[in-house]
C-alpha cells in the first residue's frame, strides 16, 4: 500500500467511495481537504461531502465508477487494470451476481468492463479461492454455528479461536457468507473478537430487514448486509435476542 504523505491531502480534492459513514473513514486527514466527494451505494444515512452521488440502488459503487467513466468516455481511459479491479468490486458486492440488487444495468456494465480484455477467468479462480487456514475456521464456523428454530443463527470468534487458525480480523471476511448455505438459516450475525476485547458484528439475511438493528449498534449498512459493533459480550448477546426477534 502506498504512503501518504502527511500534507497530501491540504486543499486537495478528496473523493471517498463506498463508505456510507464518516468515522469509517480510516485516514482522517480527509477532512484538510478543500471539496470531498462522497460516491456510494448504501443507504445515505450520514450526508458527508461538499457533493454527494449516492445510487442505492446501484449494485456497487464500482458500477457508478464504470457509468462516471461511460459518461466521459472521450475525456478518460480506462485500463485492463482498472476494469479488472472494478470487476472484481461488482462480483463481491452481487455476492456473485445472486444479490437483489444485481440488475440488466450490472450485467451492460459487466459487459463494457470485459471489453477491456481483462481475464475474467483468472479474477474468478483468485475470488473463489481461499487459503487453508480459512477453509479450516470454515469448518469450525458450521461446527459451532448456533442456530435457533426460527432460523436466526450466529457466532462467536474469540481472539483464542482466531488465534488457532492464525488468523486476524481481516482473514475472517471469507467465511461470511456460509452460515446463508444453509437452507434452514434466514439471517445471521457473526461476531469477531477484537484486541480490546469489542466485538466487529458482521449481519447478513435471506430476507428480514437487519440494518436498522445494525443502526443501533453503531452501524449501518444495506437492508441485508450490515455491519456493526458491539462493546462487550453483554452487547453481543443483546444484538442475538434483537436478531431472533426479526424472525
Amino acid at each position: 500500500m502506498d504512503e501518504i504523505e502527511g500534507d497530501f491531502f491540504d486543499d486537495a480534492l478528496v473523493i471517498v467511495i463506498d463508505t456510507a459513514n464518516s468515522p469509517r473513514i480510516d485516514d482522517r486527514r480527509f477532512e484538510n481537504g478543500a471539496f470531498l466527494i462522497k460516491i456510494d451505494h448504501h443507504p445515505n444515512d450520514d450526508p458527508f461531502g461538499d457533493l454527494m452521488w449516492v445510487k442505492e440502488e446501484a449494485s456497487s459503487s464500482s458500477e457508478l465508477v464504470f457509468d462516471f467513466y461511460n459518461r466521459f468516455k472521450d475525456q478518460l481511459t480506462l485500463t485492463a487494470d482498472a476494469a479488472r479491479d472494478l470487476y472484481a468490486g461488482i462480483v463481491g458486492d452481487t455476492g456473485r451476481f445472486m444479490y437483489a440488487a444485481t440488475s440488466a444495468h450490472t450485467h451492460s456494465v459487466v459487459a463494457g468492463l470485459m471489453e477491456t480484455g481483462f481475464d475474467m477467468v483468472a479474477v474468478n479462480q483468485t475470488l473463489d479461492e481461499i487459503p487453508e487456514s480459512v477453509a479450516h475456521l470454515s469448518s469450525y464456523v458450521y461446527d459451532n454455528l448456533q442456530i435457533k428454530a426460527n432460523g436466526a443463527a450466529h457466532i462467536v470468534l474469540s481472539k483464542e479461536a482466531l488465534d488457532k487458525f492464525d488468523l486476524k480480523d481481516a482473514g475472517t471476511a471469507g467465511i461470511v457468507s456460509l452460515p446463508g448455505h444453509i437452507t434452514t438459516v434466514k439471517c445471521w450475525a457473526i461476531f469477531v473478537e477484537q484486541d480490546d476485547h469489542s466485538y466487529r458484528v458482521r449481519l447478513r439475511s435471506k430476507g428480514p430487514v437487519i440494518n436498522e438493528l445494525a443502526k443501533k449498534h453503531d452501524g449501518g449498512g444495506h437492508p441485508l448486509a450490515s455491519g456493526a459493533k458491539a462493546a462487550n459480550i453483554e452487547e453481543v448477546n443483546q444484538i442475538v435476542s434483537e436478531l431472533d426477534q426479526l424472525v
